[in-house]
């Protein structure tokens, strides 16, 4: 394996970068804008702990695809299909109905953040979130089908480093200030018990992202590599960077929760597009009144990126895995544009089928993406078992325990939910 014995430089480092970035501004949605800062909302400082769990144990499974990639020159998805049909297989369905999925779900959170700004500013947009989402997600499949991905690529990762920067800025300042005042009857709520699992298993399910992102970031890791010569060393070091960065942006907005809004006495709205309003104004309580136009408008394009890429990254995943399931050579713009055209489609009518409550439906996106995890973890860790970039030492033994507490928490949470405890 050359790769491994190629002089890594900074130079070289900052080249190599893109996948893990562009993973790292896919990964800032829901589970960031949303499930991190209500957990911080409602529980204060005490789920830390489960979202630092949940990126540890997920590191390994999304690190195996780089590693694979970089090792091989093969996708994950060849991987899986040169072990056996059934696991792309596998993959495939599951991966279909994960893209329709959460489509929807960073469609609505996109919509509610819109709507948000247009009441701020006095513009009439009286519709409701399912047909704000519906005009959303066309939009994003028309740009997408029009070729203008690679520009509003670029500007959503400026958007992201906008809205790290905004939300840094807002935790320091809030600290600074104390927090927000305690109210007197304020009584400390717990999140260790099970009627607090759904809420649990919802923040974990995107965090840092769906673990099937692995597998379009591997997708992203060959086209960098036609573009630039990258060494392993490099591409392990973009995947760090990205992953780790969006792992501690998670904890920056859980502070800004537990800061501005832990025990002050205001209900915290459960659902996530209730939320929405709430969220922009503990940007204001830190910065000031002036900055919340400013942060709904970084926050809406950081989610209109991220529905972008979503639309866009599970589509060429989908196409692929089904062109390798034929065994055909090569995919055509037109089989692309097909599944582009299905994703935003049926996932608008997710999103109408869910529109008496589409609090539901962004936690139902959450909850199937942590329950399926352990698949897809097992997918990514069986093709690390041997050969030249097979998993060894810490890494290993990392991802046998990541196994063992994904797979606990889905079997605790579908007990709960089939009545077979508490």
């Amino acid at each position: 394996m050359t790769q491994q014995i190629e002089r890594s430089t900074w130079h070289s480092k900052f080249a190599a970068m893109g996948p893990g970035i562009l993973m790292a501004s896919a990964a800032v949605g829901g589970s960031h804008i949303v499930a991190s800062t209500q957990a911080g909302a409602i529980y204060g400082w005490q789920l830390a702990i489960i979202i630092i769990l949940a990126n540890i144990f997920k590191y390994p499974f999304f690190r195996f695809g780089v590693q694979y990639t970089l090792s091989t020159g093969k996708t994950l998805l060849e991987g899986y299909k040169e072990k056996g049909g059934i696991y792309l297989f596998i993959f495939f369905l599951l991966n279909v109905f994960a893209g329709m999925i959460n489509t929807a779900a960073v469609g609505i959170v996109c919509a509610a953040i819109l709507k948000f700004i247009c009441s701020a500013i006095g513009i009439q947009f009286d519709v409701s979130i399912p047909v704000a989402s519906t005009i959303i997600i066309t939009l994003t499949w028309g740009i997408l089908l029009l070729g203008q991905y690679r520009f509003l690529d670029k500007l959503s990762k400026w958007i992201m480093i906008a809205l790290t920067v905004s939300t840094v800025t807002a935790v320091v300042i809030a600290a600074l200030k104390g927090g927000v005042e305690i109210a007197p009857d304020f009584v400390e709520p717990s999140p260790w018990n099970l009627a607090a699992l759904g809420f649990i298993v919802a923040l974990m399910g995107w965090m840092p992202a769906p673990i099937e992102i692995s597998a379009i970031n591997s997708m992203w890791v060959i086209a960098k590599k036609r573009l630039n010569k990258v060494s392993y060393k490099d591409g392990i070091f973009d995947f760090n960077v990205g992953f780790i960065g969006t792992a501690m942006l998670a904890l920056v907005f859980l502070s800004l929760g537990a800061l501005v809004q832990y025990g002050s006495g205001e209900q915290v709205e459960q659902a996530g597009v209730k939320y929405i309003a709430q969220l922009i104004k503990m940007y204001a309580f830190a910065i000031g009144d002036w900055s919340q136009l400013l942060i709904a408008f970084i926050a809406f394009m950081c989610m209109f990126g991220t529905t972008i890429t979503v639309v866009d990254g599970y589509s060429r995943a989908n196409a692929e895995a089904l062109r390798l399931l034929l065994g055909r050579k090569q995919n055509s713009q037109t089989e692309l544009s097909i599944w582009i055209t299905a994703t935003a489609l049926i996932g608008i009518l997710i999103i109408t089928a869910f529109m008496s409550d589409v609090a539901k439906m962004l936690n139902f996106a959450m909850i199937c993406s942590f329950v399926s995890t352990p698949v897809f973890a097992w997918l990514n860790f069986s093709l690390v078992l041997k050969g030249e970039h097979r998993a060894t030492g810490g890494l290993f033994w990392l991802a046998i325990f990541g196994l063992i507490y994904l797979t606990s928490f889905t079997l605790l949470f579908l007990a709960q939910q089939f009545g077979i405890i508490g």
